[in-house]
């Protein structure tokens, strides 16, 4: 476990440079007092890692060193593999890169390690849109992945759900979503969300802008996407299902209502059963819920149950034979 953990220490500090004492520790799950003997067994061995001193001090390897390691486990091979996503490489216009690194990797790995590595490629595969929908390939994909990359600020047309509005932005990251693909661009020193296929028009500039140290990607969305959640279903309501009601809600609810499902009591004699659920503000409540059609019943509160009603009056309405013909 040691040596393992060893080897992560000089592949963190090769790739991310200067590191603290406390994320090494983190990362490796491990205390900080067991991090700062590594560091000293790292040290006798004749690896070059030296500490920084200071508030922003840590620990990095001295500059031009590099680590050679071909020790990859079976399941690390394996890994390295399923972590390619062909469809989205080619998307963003890197299909041949990674392709042409995947050959080079087989070959400098041992017989047995190739093996396992075509495996996991034979037996795995990642299609990332929904059923019964198409990946986004937005026009201007590849050139705000080209600016992302070498930090060039754009300037773009974009339109929201309310209206077009241009926007100067400083693109810090993509992300891929269900299919879609999203830009996580800086616009007045406020990291901002934009589907990239709503892009309209755009021009990538030559002024360059320096990477917010204190950005990261990964938690960014994490948290953006809790928030997004939060907004999209602030509500909750009570409501009684059938035995295929429940079915089909476990199928076309998203995660979040499926995670935040509390169901009350016991189904009754004919397996209905009450739950109380997060749900969107009134109209498309009442959209969700008509989807279930006879399946459902809503209980609480008395405003989604009213609107409920009047959806089904108006159709009813609609759809009522006319008199003539119902003589």
């Amino acid at each position: 476990m040691r040596a393992s953990r060893l080897i992560n220490i000089l592949t963190t500090l090769q790739a991310k440079g200067l590191v603290t004492a406390e994320a090494l520790a983190d990362e490796n799950d491990v205390s900080v007092r067991t991090i700062y003997r590594d560091i000293d067994a790292l040290s006798l061995s004749g690896i070059p890692v030296y500490s920084e001193r200071g508030s922003d001090g840590g620990y990095r390897l001295l500059d031009g060193y590099r680590v050679r390691l071909n020790g990859l486990t079976p399941a690390e091979a394996e890994a390295m593999f399923l972590s390619g996503i062909p469809g989205a490489a080619a998307d963003l216009g890197l299909g041949s890169l990674m392709a042409g690194a995947q050959k080079k990797l087989t070959a400098a790995l041992p017989e047995d390690l190739r093996e396992s590595a075509r495996r996991m490629q034979q037996k795995f595969h990642l299609d990332a849109p929904a059923w019964l929908a198409e990946g986004e390939q937005p026009v201007y994909l590849q050139a705000i992945a080209d600016a992302v990359w070498n930090s060039k600020r754009i300037r773009m047309r974009y339109r929201s759900w309310k209206a077009e509005k241009n926007r100067v932005a400083e693109p810090l990251g993509i992300v891929m979503k269900g299919g879609a693909w999203y830009l996580v661009a800086r616009v007045d020193d406020t990291p901002r969300t934009y589907r990239i296929s709503r892009v309209l028009d755009l021009i990538v500039t030559e002024e360059r802008f320096d990477w917010p140290k204190d950005f990261d990607l990964a938690n960014y969305w994490n948290e953006n996407t809790r928030r997004l959640e939060l907004e999209l279903y602030p509500n909750w309501a009570t409501i009684r299902l059938s035995p295929w009601g429940l079915k089909e809600i476990e199928h076309m609810a998203p995660p979040y209502v499926r995670a935040h499902l509390e169901f009350i009591g016991e189904p009754d004699e004919e397996g209905w059963q009450t739950v109380r659920m997060p749900v969107a503000h009134e109209r498309m409540a009442v959209s969700e819920m008509l989807k279930l059609a006879t399946e459902v019943e809503v209980i609480d509160p008395p405003e989604l149950k009213h609107a409920m009603r009047r959806a089904v009056e108006t159709l009813v309405a609609r759809y009522a034979e006319p008199a003539a013909l119902t003589k």
